[in-house]
């Protein structure tokens, strides 16, 4: 249903059911899924790919041109997945050539005035609260959490089920599983409450517990700390997670509160 205030380019592929209020500016070469819900006074510019059942608030802009210098013009999108809540003024600019595209996954919450850069690669089922600022390059894994006020340092990696405290300053990788708080941003425990919330029984937490004690709290440096999870700790998906984040980081991981 579109409201004849709004402006919806004839070449945007909007499904039947979608519900687009007055005053929202929809360009071309736009897809929006079925059940999604656009709310007034939305920007959403050319390469945005929106998912089903989402809902985006008022003031958003969406697939906005990177902020990069570089950027010349070449052809990219910005992707939301299903059922993904964008509220109200968050900007989410579309990819540059290095990847093409920035991602937004499914099931995800985006609070009020949040800013997701270029080429930014986001998972399922994460909540970024009011603020949270990601610049360009990013990767972050499923079900994190970034509290109010977060900052992201370009090229930065954050794994599955982190959480990060309010007005943290990340400019390091931030493993998967755990809590990251304080400044420089450091270790501060595994995400234990988020664990249990989403299904990890206790023997599997006090497990990535004690992988995280031999990386944080037993004086080795990250590749001496690998070699030993690798030998000590029985093979399990966590346990491989971990090993691949630490193996794969560009930046360097967030070190541990007893080194910062």
């Amino acid at each position: 249903m579109n409201q004849p205030l709004a402006y919806v380019h004839p070449r945007a592929k909007i499904a039947k059911n979608v519900v687009i209020e007055p005053f929202t500016t929809i360009d071309k070469n736009v897809t929006i899924g079925e059940g999604t819900w656009i709310g007034p006074n939305v920007t959403i510019m050319e390469g945005a790919r929106i998912g089903k059942n989402c809902n985006i608030f008022p003031g958003s802009v969406i697939a906005a041109v990177p902020q990069d210098l570089k950027f010349d013009g070449e052809e990219s999108t910005a992707e939301i997945g299903d059922n993904t809540t964008i509220r109200e003024c968050v900007t989410i600019n579309r990819g540059t050539s290095s990847r093409g595209k920035t991602v937004i996954g499914e099931n995800c919450l985006i609070m009020a005035y949040s800013h997701v850069a270029h080429d930014c690669i986001v998972g399922d089922y994460c909540v970024f609260s009011n603020n949270s600022t990601l610049a360009g390059h990013i990767t972050v894994g499923d079900y994190v959490i970034l509290a109010g006020m977060t900052a992201v340092h370009q090229f930065c990696s954050i794994g599955s089920h982190a959480f990060v405290a309010g007005g943290s300053l990340v400019r390091k990788d931030i493993p998967p599983f755990v809590k990251a708080a304080r400044e420089p941003i450091s270790y501060v425990g595994v995400n234990s409450v988020g664990l249990r919330r989403r299904g990890f029984d206790t023997d599997k937490i006090r497990e990535i517990q004690n992988i995280y004690r031999i990386l944080y709290q037993k004086s080795y440096n990250n590749t001496q700390a690998a070699q030993i999870i690798e030998a000590e700790m029985e093979i399990s998906a966590e346990r491989d997670e971990i090993l691949q984040f630490i193996r794969d980081s560009q930046r360097g991981i967030m070190k541990g509160y007893s080194q910062s």
